[in-house]
């Protein structure tokens, strides 16, 4: 049978051979010049066998001209007895006009007796899919190598049977390590590794060995001239047949970014004008040392004749008094005391192990500091005081808003008695003193429960029906469990106090105009809101009324806002940045409380809002007083050059009404005009005027 099936590996058998594995041969006769092509060769090309003539010189005028040179240096390399084979690749062109990449190899079959070479054979592999995986390859490599550049990453590995590492350029410019070659002695890196950081780090890096999870560790290490630097690895185990295989991982510089993750959590805890604790921040440091049941004084200072400082000097010299303020505090704390400003120019302390006598005497010396305070060249002749309220903590039942209503109450007391001072809160003298808290977070319960009801007042333009403009200025009232009404003047400073006014704010504008959107949509309406310090001090304030008005569907026109001096001397920054987008968007600004402040004028030029409202203590008494009349015609007059809308607040009587309108003031609000009623009723109201002017 063997001999049998070697005899029948004739001609046909090996014809079959190279068929079956896409081979093609070629025979080159030095002497006559002549050489043979197999079928296979040709077929590869696309020709049929019959197509090409069999000259010496076919396969180099089919060869790519960025392949001949290679091509023929190779075989004449092998002729010349440099090399034992001719091995190359090249491109060769089809019939149909495209390139096949082919694998060459052959050599020397017949030496003349001289052992000059006679004859040459080989074989030719098509290898394109091979040459466009390789090039598919290249761009994957080439993609990798670019994203590694653009994000700084270095690449190492480690050879645990050699125990030898191996670190890229990049990895080793990252450690400060100059050398000429990828291989490192294997214990360097461990010298490199930050004492606190080097048992865990080194942990890390030991994957189990059969393991394909990638491990993400952060560390420190410390270069040769003593700089720390924050690195990040990805480690990964990789198996080697017949080794104890390798470590692979990646390490990249991440010490920029530590340092913005620092920067970003200090300012998330602290106030950006004085360093101090921002609010939320001490709320959790206060509700944690309570929690603990150590003894502690929390302080409560309000500084006196911030605003007439604010006022006569300009917002520079207040942002300095605060940040002399802040300091002087700071010096005056044990290293156990925190301080926070919780906005404004209020502060608040915590103090561990603190009795009464003692927070008397940090009191005192935090009143000396804030007397002492730098005002700045602008401010020297005007004089900046606190009132500080205490109380005493040793309840760990005790709550923050209680903690600090206490302490607020008892520096109201202080207020009361006379300013540059401070009190002790006192359960039996301050029996209501937990009132305001409590207010405050009845308020933001009767948001949920439908307790918070939506109200307006009329503002009319003078000696016109209301209906010709059916502008409202909304308001809420506070339903208290009792059932009984909580007028504006106590539930509003509560939630000014306890930092829910831009929660209520919200909570207004929200609720309005998703209730009557579709009467200001039809034109039938247009609502005003009064705004708190702490609603214009919101960076995602227009975030959010962009997003209602979106879900509504109510034009910007029909919207207007009010904002108070007291509102935007709290902030001008954020009031000039409020008042510039509202114009952007085409809602209407208001200026309210006009003329109550010290400089009401200089507010005016730097809002250029769209109406003001004349605050209601000039208009009341404008009948009997020529004071309040000469300043009601002033504030008309310089309002009017400017293009604003005037309007008089508390009108109250008809007189009164009969002199502004003589005055130039176009539009009036007060009970003499409207007393405030539910919103839902005015809207209805507004909207069948709408429609019988339309059927009309």
């Amino acid at each position: 049978m063997a001999r049998q099936g070697k005899k029948s590996r004739n001609g046909a058998f090996w014809a079959k051979a190279l068929e079956r594995a896409h081979l093609g041969v070629w025979d080159w006769d030095l002497r006559t010049g002549d050489c043979f092509y197999s079928a296979t060769w040709a077929r590869m090309l696309g020709y049929e066998e019959d197509e090409l003539a069999n000259t010496s010189d076919l396969w180099l005028r089919l060869t790519h001209p960025d392949d001949r040179e290679r091509a023929l240096a190779s075989g004449d390399r092998h002729i010349a007895g440099l090399t034992d084979t001719i091995e190359t690749e090249l491109r060769l062109k089809h019939k149909e006009g495209h390139w096949v990449w082919v694998l060459d190899r052959g050599g020397i079959v017949e030496r003349g007796a001289d052992g000059q070479p006679l004859r040459l054979m080989g074989v030719q592999t098509d290898i394109s899919k091979q040459k466009a995986a390789e090039a598919a390859l290249e761009q994957v490599n080439v993609r990798f190598r670019l994203a590694l550049a653009a994000s700084g990453t270095g690449i190492w590995h480690y050879d645990i049977a050699t125990n030898k590492s191996y670190w890229d350029a990049r990895t080793r410019d990252m450690f400060g390590l100059i050398a000429d070659t990828d291989e490192v002695p294997g214990d360097l890196w461990h010298s490199f590794l930050h004492p606190d950081d080097k048992e865990a780090t080194e942990r890390a890096h030991r994957p189990s060995p059969g393991s394909d999870a990638v491990t993400a560790w952060q560390y420190r290490i410390i270069k040769r001239d003593g700089e720390i630097r924050h690195v990040e690895s990805l480690v990964r185990f990789v198996a080697a047949a017949g080794a104890a295989g390798q470590v692979l991982g990646t390490v990249r510089d991440i010490t920029e970014d530590k340092l913005r993750e620092q920067e970003l959590a200090f300012a998330a805890r602290h106030d950006a004008l004085t360093g101090l604790w921002n609010r939320a921040a001490f709320d959790r440091l206060l509700a944690d040392h309570i929690a603990s049941g150590v003894p502690l004084a929390v302080f409560y200072v309000d500084l006196d004749y911030f605003k007439a400082l604010n006022d006569f000097a300009g917002h520079a010299a207040g942002d300095l008094a605060l940040k002399s303020v802040a300091a002087g505090i700071g010096r005056c704390l044990p290293p156990s005391g925190h301080a926070a400003r919780l906005g404004g120019d209020e502060f608040a302390l915590l103090v561990p192990h603190c009795d009464a006598a003692q927070a008397e005497l940090l009191a005192g010396a935090i009143l000396a500091a804030v007397r002492g305070a730098d005002l700045g060249v602008a401010a020297t002749s005007r004089r900046l005081a606190a009132s500080i309220g205490i109380a005493i903590v040793s309840d760990r039942t005790t709550t923050v808003a209680d903690a600090l209503a206490c302490a607020d109450d008892a520096c109201y007391a202080a207020k009361a008695a006379g300013r540059d001072r401070f009190a002790v809160f006192s359960a039996e003298a301050n029996s209501g003193g937990l009132n305001a808290a409590r207010l405050a977070a009845d308020t933001v319960d009767a948001m949920e429960d439908g307790r918070l009801k939506l109200f307006g007042q009329e503002i009319h333009r003078l000696g016109k029906p209301w209906q010709e403009s059916r502008h409202v200025e909304v308001l809420a009232r506070l339903a208290g469990r009792s059932g009984k009404l909580i007028p504006p003047s106590e539930f509003i400073p509560a939630a000014e106090r306890f930092g829910i006014a831009a929660r209520l704010d919200r909570w207004i504008i929200r609720t309005a105009l998703s209730l009557h959107g579709a009467a200001m949509k039809s034109g039938a309406i247009t609502l005003g809101f009064n705004l708190s310090a702490q609603t214009l001090s919101d960076p995602g304030l227009w975030d959010f009324v962009d997003s209602i008005i979106e879900q509504t569907g109510v034009p910007h026109s029909g919207i207007g806002f009010e904002i108070t001096e007291t509102a935007a001397v709290t902030n001008f920054d954020a009031a000039e940045t409020f008042v510039r987008k509202a114009r952007e968007r085409r809602c209407k600004v208001s200026l309210d409380d006009f003329g109550a402040g010290m400089s009401s004028f200089e507010y005016l030029r730097r809002f250029p809002v769209d109406a003001i409202k004349i605050d209601g203590s000039f208009i009341e008494h404008i009948a009997e007083s020529r004071f309040d009349r000469e300043i009601v015609l002033a504030i008309t007059s310089i309002a009017r050059s400017l293009g604003c809308d005037v309007v008089g607040e508390k009108i109250e009587r008809q007189d009164t009404l009969a002199m502004l309108d003589d005055m130039g003031v176009a539009f009036g609000q007060g009970f003499l005009l409207h007393r405030p009623e539910p919103l839902e009723r005015i809207v209805a109201r507004a909207g069948e005027v709408a429609t019988a002017r339309k059927a009309s």
